[in-house]
């Protein structure tokens, strides 16, 4: 079986072109219908007894868009968006032919631009779902720790939390903390991001994700939520002005190892509302492996 793997800001995935729908998923494993040929994701995706990826994707047709993305943590857990993941998509659709790209997720509807293709490594730009509703927390039941924050829902559930001295910090430690013990998120769970603001529309953000369960290089969604809640925390953006005189809010997000720009409209509402959110990062292709 025939995956490419790719990588967006350091969140790798093993993505197969799966518009022939030879491919299906059932509880977390993968099957071949034709050659019977089967194997469960977690497995895929383990780093010492597999391949060793943060996820796996399968390129489907769509009857209303370009194509449609199937996304899977590295534990089979599937459902989400994954925003990293957009992007490598979007690289992997374009090295396959496809010059267009608007898609369907599990939050719905994505469209993308490709705005630069250095050796390989793409430029993808990607809108983002609109959100309406964050929640402050001031603290969190059954965490024993400060833990006041922000929850929203990017496509993927999100806790955001603002720390001092984010490089030395116990993200895995923290981060499970919040995962597991908070009873506020429960039962879902979500991925639990940490934020150091750096400077004017400059922020630094690592994250604890959920089915990975580790801290990954980099979150796609994680690091829009975390966009968003810098604003909503008091971090002054870049600001800049929307076609429908909404400010248009601007930052620059320094990951574990890349940098990446996320913009989006603040709809004056009642309750937290933006529209016309856009990830901007790389997606590169790293290899063909055949499993």
């Amino acid at each position: 079986m025939i995956f490419y793997k790719y990588q967006g800001a350091g969140n790798d995935f093993l993505i197969a072109d799966n518009r022939d729908g030879h491919l299906s998923e059932v509880d977390g494993v993968l099957y071949c219908k034709a050659t019977g040929w089967s194997k469960s994701i977690a497995d895929i995706c383990d780093r010492r007894y597999g391949v060793g990826a943060d996820g796996v994707m399968l390129l489907e047709s769509s009857d209303r868009y370009d194509f449609k993305m199937a996304y899977y943590n590295s534990d089979g857990s599937g459902g989400m968006m994954c925003g990293n993941g957009g992007r490598c998509i979007v690289a992997f659709a374009a090295d396959r032919g496809i010059g267009h790209f608007d898609f369907e997720a599990a939050d719905g509807f994505h469209r993308a631009n490709i705005i630069k293709d250095d050796h390989g490594v793409k430029t993808v730009q990607l809108k983002m779902k609109d959100v309406r509703g964050m929640i402050r927390f001031e603290r969190l039941a059954g965490v024993n720790v400060p833990s006041q924050g922000y929850f929203l829902d990017t496509g993927t559930r999100h806790y955001v939390r603002f720390v001092q001295g984010l490089d030395s910090y116990d993200i895995v430690h923290e981060g499970r903390n919040i995962r597991y013990k908070a009873h506020e998120l429960e039962p879902l769970g979500a991925n639990v991001n940490f934020v150091e603001p750096v400077g004017e529309g400059e922020i630094k953000v690592r994250t604890y994700e959920k089915g990975v369960e580790d801290e990954t290089f980099a979150c796609g969604t994680g690091i829009v939520a975390s966009a968003m809640a810098a604003y909503a925390h008091g971090v002054r953006p870049r600001v800049g002005e929307s076609e429908q005189g909404h400010i248009n809010a601007m930052y620059t997000v320094h990951a574990k190892r890349d940098i990446l720009a996320v913009s989006f409209d603040v709809v004056p509402a009642q309750e937290w509302s933006v529209e016309n959110v856009w990830l901007t990062g790389p997606a590169a292709f790293v290899a063909e492996i055949h499993i």
